[in-house]
């Protein structure tokens, strides 16, 4: 929110913005032919100073959220060249902070949704794409003399392994029916942000950083220290354990990231056993059959930063 502005004796905060503005755009190779495109959902909001709109109907201060959305069509248009998630939010950010007098402080999100080139034959097409699974995401909030604030992240990362899992342990008490395992299944679908050390606009400069390969880096080093390797793979004895090993790992391999955020529920596949009166042994649980659910599930997150760095 706005900073708070006192009146009539009481603490008044605010903010504006447009929400859920779609943009397709759509880049074409003069050297090949090949296309690029991206869709995105982009939310806007804006800290500005326009107290009268809603103390005394005076509009003159307000950015209209119509405005808003154009805006994101118009600054699409003006990318001749491709572009990732991030630097597309840094540009709205720096436009509506160095356009308009009264906005303070700009905070963009952006969901770009998972469109993957499609292969045929084992040959990428040149203009054919279908769509993916997790989503790769972005959040910048700069103000007017420049102060950023960078986030990247992946939502809907679902992972799955079938073995090397277990829980044991844990608190028990007279409403504890769960027992001790040291082998189970371990599913979740992973929700990462990650934040670039990055804290103002000339920081960042002018050099191309690749945001794209470095959000697929990251996704890369998760998925590989929640598995193991190939052939052995590694033991989870928690979901908190694996979490917190994922973490380290990204800040590990990655200097430029000064802290990480992880949501990992964890998604229950329950042994199946039936039985009966007339045949006790319908269904034999041999870590074989399974039955799938979504809820409830446990809820774990954690945050791993450098010392000194703000998440």
């Amino acid at each position: 929110m706005a900073p708070k502005d006192e009146i009539d004796g009481m603490k008044f905060e605010q903010r504006h913005g447009k929400e859920r503005v779609r943009v397709g755009r759509v880049w074409r190779s003069g050297k090949d032919g090949r296309h690029f495109f991206v869709e995105w959902n982009v939310s806007i909001g804006l800290l500005s100073d326009c107290i009268p709109a809603y103390v005394r109907a005076d509009n003159s201060d307000i950015v209209a959220t119509d405005t808003m959305k154009n805006t994101v069509y118009v600054k699409a248009k003006e990318c001749s060249e491709k572009v990732s998630v991030e630097e597309f939010a840094i540009l709205l950010a720096k436009h509506f902070t160095s356009f308009y007098p009264q906005v303070t402080t700009a905070i963009i999100q952006i969901v770009e949704k998972p469109w993957e080139r499609i292969s045929i034959s084992g040959q990428p097409h040149d203009h054919g794409f279908k769509l993916g699974s997790e989503r790769h995401t972005t959040q910048v909030i700069l103000t007017k003399n420049g102060t950023l604030q960078l986030t990247s992240g992946v939502e809907g990362l679902a992972l799955l392994k079938t073995t090397k899992s277990g829980f044991e342990g844990f608190i028990r008490d007279h409403n504890t029916i769960l027992p001790e395992t040291r082998e189970r299944m371990l599913a979740t679908e992973v929700s990462a942000t990650w934040r670039y050390h990055f804290e103002s606009l000339q920081s960042i400069g002018k050099v191309p950083l690749g945001f794209t390969e470095k959000y697929l880096d990251v996704k890369k080093v998760l998925v590989d220290t929640f598995f193991g390797p190939p052939k052995e793979g590694v033991y989870s004895p928690s979901v908190q354990a694996t979490l917190y090993d994922m973490a380290k790992a990204v800040l590990a391999r990655f200097p430029d990231v000064s802290s990480i955020q992880l949501k990992m529920p964890n998604i229950h596949f329950l042994p199946v056993n039936l039985s009966s009166k007339v045949n006790p042994v319908i269904v034999k649980f041999e870590d074989d059959v399974y039955l799938p659910t979504d809820e409830p599930h446990g809820s774990i997150e954690a945050s791993l930063s450098r010392i000194r760095s703000k998440m």
